[in-house]
């Protein structure tokens, strides 16, 4: 990609969590792996826009012919990270016949009726599908812990109930990329500030938001807490500096790309005579 600044470490590498990580050392202001400013990172997003809305297409191709592999991106952080501007700006471009998206809010009665895991498994993506949570199970284990909703023991029993869940998910052809947008305290009030200041923006604003930011702290630690528990080989967990919007959408885009890479993924070979069709088709 000629005059567009690339990656020089990858995000599955240098966002990668690890053994000894502590959340507390990542700073949401920096852009590990990438050398260049906004508009190089913003020239980058499209330039391999293209690129991704194939392999997406690919994926989903693949599924009309028996292909079992999917993506499942999980998408997690605290108010105001970016997850709405993940999905617009990354997956934007994708064909959204291939696209599954769901967005976990609070519980219905309904919902609550069954143990935590129940409304995510029904939400899983289907083969060929690129799945994307806005929130998901993990919501399950964060705000339960700093609210005490569960006792230890049940947040214990809820960490090793997301394992096997992960686990489940990749046996059966899933690639599960889960992302936490990492921001600072500084910054979720910017953006908070920024959505009172315009009024195209109330609308995403939320009272609920600014009793939460109370507990900032209590989350950072929940957050350090589902890492120790839930970063496991074959469902890792990448923490995204994401104070800069612009960086924070290529580093997803980076992971979704490697990610569906992996699958090394081919166009479907026709099942029919290429050359007698075409025939056909200039004779009709």
């Amino acid at each position: 990609m000629a005059g567009v600044a690339e990656f020089t470490k990858f995000p599955s590498e240098s966002l990668k969590v690890g053994k000894g990580f502590k959340l507390a050392e990542v700073d949401p202001d920096t852009t590990p792996g990438y050398p260049g400013n906004k508009a190089d990172g913003e020239a980058l997003l499209e330039e391999l826009d293209d690129k991704l809305a194939e392999l997406q297409e690919k994926l989903f191709a693949e599924s009309k012919f028996g292909g079992t592999k999917r993506v499942l991106l999980i998408l997690q952080g605290m108010d105001t990270a970016g997850k709405g501007g993940i999905v617009k700006h990354v997956l934007g471009a994708m064909d959204p016949q291939g696209v599954q998206f769901k967005s976990f809010k609070a519980p219905t009665p309904e919902e609550r009726a069954y143990d935590f895991l129940w409304r995510i498994e029904r939400e899983v993506p289907g083969a060929g599908m690129l799945g994307v949570f806005d929130r998901s199970h993990y919501e399950d284990v964060l705000i339960h812990r700093v609210h005490r909703w569960a006792d230890p023991k049940e947040i214990e029993r809820r960490y090793k109930a997301i394992n096997e869940f992960e686990a489940r998910q990749v046996a059966v052809g899933t690639k599960v990329i889960k992302v936490m947008l990492h921001i600072s305290n500084d910054e979720q009030k910017e953006r908070l500030l920024a959505r009172l200041d315009n009024p195209a923006k109330h609308w995403k604003y939320n009272t609920e938001d600014l009793k939460q930011r109370a507990f900032w702290d209590d989350y950072m630690a929940a957050y350090q807490a589902a890492f120790d528990a839930t970063n496991t080989d074959h469902a890792p967990w990448y923490v995204v500096p994401a104070s800069k919007k612009w960086y924070a959408r290529i580093a997803v885009q980076q992971l979704l790309l490697e990610g569906l890479g992996e699958f090394d993924l081919e166009w479907p070979k026709a099942e029919f005579d290429v050359e007698a069709e075409r025939r056909l088709v200039e004779r009709s």
